[in-house]
């Protein structure tokens, strides 16, 4: 059973810019003299390393780990001696401790990496071990932990499992490819993710601007009578999972809430991959493709990337930059990424593609006054008054942000896309939702 053209309220139409890499074909980057593991590239607790300086590793070893609930372990993507454990920066602007291993060639693989065995028979409480044990994260957001995800509260009843596969975001290609080329092992993993959280109804849902992605998971999935496919309608954001829950079940998350409140659970599709290799092949999460693209670059591309790679590496790989110096470089899209200052930082689990801006794409537009004309209400796919959440937020009267929900905003950047008068609404309530955040935790 298909469901087609499915969409929800609000939102934008941006241009997609993704003929510049989604016909681009996958390719292995080359593989780096030197690695940069961070210990922390997850939402909650950082990792402790594993490792010391002078140690051997090999390929898929864990090195750093957390007791928390709420974490990922990190493993080494190349064989060779750790050099160093150093703080250093990392493409979401903290400074994090890294893990720096250099490369002996070898790729000799850690004796832990080996099948985990027939999912038939895998218990729900082994899958979701093995989730874990892979540290697998979000890859197409915050880098929430998957096995986190996947074990909701017992007063929380999940009726259906949503792999997000829209790639809303302009530019990026990345989980475009992983569909295309791996959707068998986007079913296989839907599958595990039903199984670990005992549910029976299964939903990929792809943006129809993608109909060789589509096709090639309807193929994968036409003996799966508890799986559908729906196609969106090409909008932005689409991908936002409280977005696709409203577009494909109808159902609409609450004020504070999460994806379980409505008996539903969102995974992308990158990490659902991930999810399948570490079951089929004992592979925890060491790589990633990775999008390099937009017109400050001279050869986009989709590179199946190790993590701890540097940024300056993939970009030397794409015939480095088309200007003398690039306007903009960007972990991610250009409405919900990050601004690089360096491009010696390392990719990591949630790098989804380097964006490289021409100085005449970067340059800031001049900024004018609000004149109240209500476009940033009307494609608010929250149903916020991003305007007013500004204002207040520029008055540090954080106070009546939270009274409008501030802490309801995705940060979409939608508002700031469609404003006339080009002003930082987006990042503004960005700012008053960290003080509002911070003020709940120093009252407490």
């Amino acid at each position: 059973m298909n469901l087609k053209d499915l969409t929800f309220k609000g939102g934008v139409n941006v241009p997609h810019y993704k003929e510049l890499s989604e016909n681009a074909p996958l390719e292995r980057a080359m593989e780096p003299d030197v690695v940069m593991i961070p210990l922390h590239q997850h939402t909650g607790a950082p990792c402790e390393p594993l490792v010391k300086p002078g140690d051997e590793v090999k390929v898929g070893q864990k090195i750093g780990q957390s007791d928390a609930f709420v974490s990922a372990p990190v493993h080494s993507s190349v064989s060779g001696k750790v050099k160093s454990i150093t703080p250093m920066a990392i493409p979401t602007g903290l400074t994090v401790n890294c893990v720096v291993i250099e490369s002996d060639g070898k790729n000799e693989a850690h004796e832990s990496v080996k099948p985990r065995g027939n999912l038939e028979e895998l218990s729900q409480k082994e899958i979701i071990e093995i989730i874990k044990e892979a540290g697998i994260t979000g890859m197409g957001g915050a880098g929430f932990p998957t096995y986190v995800k996947l074990s909701p509260p017992s007063d929380k009843k999940i009726d259906t499992i949503i792999i997000n596969g829209a790639e809303c975001e302009p530019y990026l290609t990345a989980d475009h490819k992983v569909m295309v080329n791996e959707a068998e092992k986007i079913v296989f993993g839907l599958k595990a993710i039903m199984k670990a959280v005992g549910v029976d109804n299964g939903i990929i849902a792809i943006e129809n601007n993608k109909p060789d992605a589509i096709d090639a998971i309807k193929k994968a999935s036409t003996n799966e009578n508890n799986i559908k496919v729906a196609t969106l309608k090409v909008k932005y954001p689409q991908g936002d999972e409280k977005r696709l829950i409203s577009a494909t079940l109808n159902r609409k998350v609450p004020s504070g809430g999460l994806p379980m409140d409505v008996g539903a659970v969102v995974c992308n599709a990158s990490t659902t991959r991930a999810i399948a290799e570490a079951i089929l092949e004992g592979k925890p999460l060491y790589e990633r493709i990775v999008t390099v693209t937009g017109n400050g670059i001279k050869e986009p591309k989709n590179l199946i990337t190790r993590i701890g790679t540097p940024f300056k590496d993939l970009i030397a790989q794409c015939g480095g930059f088309n200007e003398n110096s690039p306007g903009k470089i960007v972990m991610g899209g250009p409405m919900m990424g990050i601004s690089q200052f360096t491009i010696d930082v390392p990719v990591i689990k949630g790098s989804g593609g380097i964006l490289v801006l021409t100085e005449e794409e970067a340059k800031p537009q001049p900024m004018g006054p609000c004149i109240k004309c209500g476009k940033c209400i009307e494609v608010c796919p929250v149903n916020l008054q991003p305007l007013y959440l500004s204002s207040y937020s520029l008055k540090d009267k954080f106070d009546k942000a939270e009274e409008l929900h501030a802490l309801d905003c995705v940060e979409c950047g939608a508002c700031s896309y469609i404003c006339p008068a080009k002003r930082p609404l987006v990042e503004s309530i960005r700012v008053a939702k960290r003080e509002i955040i911070s003020q709940r935790k120093r009252s407490n």
